[in-house]
């Protein structure tokens, strides 16, 4: 602890110092829609006749740090709208605040060849870091009607979705569990549902999606592999409003406004936003799907409810209150039943001090998470977590340069009880809290950009203290051609339960990593600390061809040294609960993005290994695909460009499974020596194969299409209607089998579906 006293104090004089740091003159502000008061996101601000500009963040703000006095004109750009000028009398030490607003011209988003996007690949490091918006997630085949972030996610490179059903996200070789998502800076603990083509996320809430898929810097911590944060937009600041929608899957609705209106004489505001979805899809699939399944149907049920409140402040300061509850529910006859819970409230600000160039964020948060799963064997599984979050950053503007530090505490408790295949109990209660510091640096130097960062993370209840250094840059070697690479250290104290040897996994709990030994010194592995652990490396290139044809290639290992998993194989009581195992993901991720007029096409490959070691043999795991392809093509029609045809293809080898070798009678021996082991009606026991996963499944790939017309009944009104077909070619893409009975159930056949949204 002397050590993490030693560093909080020399932060507090890092914060101290940068407080009184001599002010140059500054110009800042936020950019917003005219029409809704909605943050221009990732939006164009320069200094007319100078090379000084900038892009806006996810709030709309930009900052011009060391200006000399003077007057200058600032223009603010995007889109799709018009520019807005506004005239800056900046005097010797002066901070000015500019509040922008900018209206929709008459000039079409999709007709416009120039991306700020491209513009930020030259000033941004962002190695193995995608972007997302709620338009690019709208132009995704519209699964069963209505699109969603976890039918966008696995068009990225590098990530893997297990199936329609039960499915899983898998980030460049990381599990579920080494994943970080957050919500407005919440952690979430399942993002999706059952029927794997939903999320728990209202997409026309989404304000931006930052998927790091490896080498992220020290502002995230907690976990070894990959991030997705995304965070939601504010209710209309100016009028009330909503959207109603339907379609054979789920039901939705949204509705919002402001409850202090946004005017010119008083630019403050308090609005809020409510949104809540229902499936059908259980009432719905005996009319439109009888044929999905002869038994179970679709046996899917979900509900979300999500709430923020938002004050905006003439200055540009900002402070949200939300709040969820998201539930899931499935029933397979014969085989599982399965249901989660998720609840959560938090808040979140962002101050922007009128005397100083350091801006203020932060979120203090709770969130509490169970789930249960009974299979037909009787074994049940259960496992809670509960997470208190609270977290400061501080972010400083230099000319060149930027700094962003901060203090956080997590408090996480897990419940978790399982039950193996040899009727071995495990019950785990355990809590844990985590004090965080993170120091993170950009400078650019000539076409050099240059990001070293380091994480604090001290884990109290196995008294772990580790330093995290972590490097990202690029060198522009031309204006088309980039290169980047990023190495760093990370550590989670986090581990899931699923079980490596199941086919497919419905049941992912959660539980810290254990107090007691973990390891058999035969095996040789480490035995210094409890934690997970992993290096990540990564290298690659971008290239602009042209202003419509973008590449990107990268190459990256994260080297697993310790994971720590459940010993399911455990058969005497008294042989150890966990095991540990190192392992590597490593391999080659490619795409391209052409958008020219009416027209985007994406389309991705990845090459890719993902093994462990366990002491006793290597292996792959349940998610190691080998070859990953997506392609989308999006195309908008008609003079108005109401019409929108989309269309994608994902394809995939095999994953692997551990193979069946034999069965045999197995008795519980409830009844000690009187058993009757000559006459009597034994369980039906499972012989595996010695070798972990050396069964492949078959390939898989399927084609989704639809076609969405928007018709316009007023200045605030569109009626949207959505034809898709999901699993267009009907493929029969493996979903679960069962071993005993020796049956294959599949996956989700062709489905197509009609919905319709109406907004006002």
């Amino acid at each position: 602890m002397t050590t993490m006293r030693i560093f909080y104090a020399a932060l507090a004089v890092i914060l101290i110092s940068s407080l009184s740091l001599a002010q140059n003159s500054i110009i800042r502000g936020n950019v917003f829609d005219q029409k809704t008061g909605d943050p221009i996101i990732y939006g164009n601000v320069y200094i007319q006749g100078t090379t000084i500009g900038a892009n806006t963040d996810v709030n709309g703000f930009f900052t011009f740090p060391k200006l000399e006095p003077g007057n200058y004109k600032v223009v603010a750009s995007y889109l799709g709208y018009d520019s807005t000028v506004v005239n800056v009398d900046l005097r010797e030490g002066a901070i000015e605040y500019l509040r922008m607003e900018i209206s929709s011209s008459g000039i079409q988003l999709n007709t416009v060849d120039v991306s700020a996007e491209r513009e930020r690949a030259r000033t941004e490091v962002y190695i193995s870091t995608t972007t997302v918006s709620q338009q690019e997630i709208q132009s995704l085949p519209s699964v069963g009607g209505e699109a969603d972030i976890a039918q966008y996610l696995p068009v990225l490179p590098g990530i893997v979705f297990t199936g329609d059903q039960g499915g899983q996200l898998y980030i460049r070789g990381g599990s579920p569990v080494q994943n970080m998502i957050l919500l407005d800076g919440m952690l979430i603990y399942n993002p999706f549902h059952s029927i794997g083509l939903f999320s728990v996320f209202e997409t026309e809430l989404i304000n931006n999606v930052e998927v790091q898929t490896a080498g992220f810097s020290a502002e995230y911590g907690g976990r070894v592999s990959a991030v997705v944060d995304i965070s939601t937009r504010t209710g209309d600041r100016k009028r009330f409003g909503g959207l109603v929608g339907v379609s054979p899957f789920q039901a939705r609705a949204i509705v919002e406004g402001p409850l202090i209106k946004s005017t010119q004489e008083n630019p403050s505001s308090l609005s809020f936003v409510l949104a809540g979805k229902q499936s059908l899809i259980s009432q719905t699939d005996n009319i439109f799907y009888d044929y999905a399944s002869d038994s179970t149907g679709l046996p899917f049920e979900h509900q979300d409810i999500y709430g923020k409140l938002s004050f905006v402040t003439g200055n540009g300061s900002k402070f949200d209150v939300f709040g969820f509850n998201f539930t899931d529910d499935v029933v397979y006859p014969g085989v599982a039943t399965l249901g989660w819970d998720a609840t959560g409230a938090g808040g979140t600000f962002t101050v922007i001090p009128s005397s100083s160039s350091l801006i203020l964020n932060g979120i203090v948060a709770y969130s509490d998470y169970t789930i249960g799963l009974e299979e037909a064997d009787g074994n049940p599984r259960m496992s809670g977590i509960n997470t208190f979050n609270a977290n400061l950053e501080f972010t400083y503007f230099g000319g060149n340069n930027e700094v962003k530090y901060g203090l956080g505490i997590n408090s996480i408790s897990t419940d978790f009880q399982f039950v193996n295949f040899a009727n071995n109990s495990f019950e785990e209660q355990n809590n844990n809290t985590e004090l965080t510091a993170f120091l993170k640096y950009k400078q650019e130097i000539g076409d050099l950009i240059l990001e070293p960062s380091v994480r604090v993370q001290y884990y109290s209840s196995i008294n772990e203290f580790k330093l995290e250094p972590r490097l990202r840059m690029k060198y522009n070697i031309t204006r088309d051609l980039r290169f980047k690479a990023a190495w760093g250290y990370y550590t989670q104290n986090l581990l899931s339960t699923v079980n490596d040897r199941d086919i497919v996994n419905l049941f992912v709990g959660f539980l810290l990593n254990p107090e007691e030994t973990l390891f058999d010194p035969e095996t040789g592995l480490r035995t210094d600390s409890r934690l997970q652990d992993a290096y990540h490396y990564v290298a690659g290139f971008e290239y602009d061809w042209g202003r419509n044809l973008r590449f990107n290639l990268e190459a990256y290992l994260k080297d697993f040294n310790q994971l720590v998993n459940i010993n399911r194989n455990k058969i005497d009581p008294g042989t150890p609960n966990y095991i540990v195992e190192t392992g590597q993901a490593y391999g080659i991720d490619f795409n391209a993005d052409y958008k020219k007029g009416p027209l985007e096409v994406w389309a991705t490959y990845s090459y890719g290994f993902v093994n462990r070691f366990d002491g006793e043999q290597e292996y792959p795991t349940n998610f190691d695909r080998r070859h990953n392809t997506n392609l989308l093509v999006t195309y908008r029609m008609g003079k108005d460009q109401s019409w929108e045809a989309s269309a994608r293809w994902n394809f995939g080898t095999g994953f692997p499974f551990t193979l069946t070798e034999g069965f045999y009678g197995q008795y519980d021996f409830g009844n000690g020596v009187n058993e009757d082991v000559v006459q009597g009606n034994p369980d039906l026991g499972i012989l595996f194969d010695s070798r972990i996963n050396a069964g492949r499944l078959p390939t898989y790939h399927r084609l989704d299409l639809s076609v969405k017309k928007i018709w316009v009944l007023s200045e605030y009104s569109n009626l949207e209607v959505t034809a898709s077909a999901t699993n267009a070619y009907n493929r029969e893409n493996i979903f679960f089998f069962d071993r005993v009975e020796y049956e294959r159930v599949n996956q989700l056949p062709i489905l197509p579906a009609l919905g319709v949204a109406i907004s006002f």
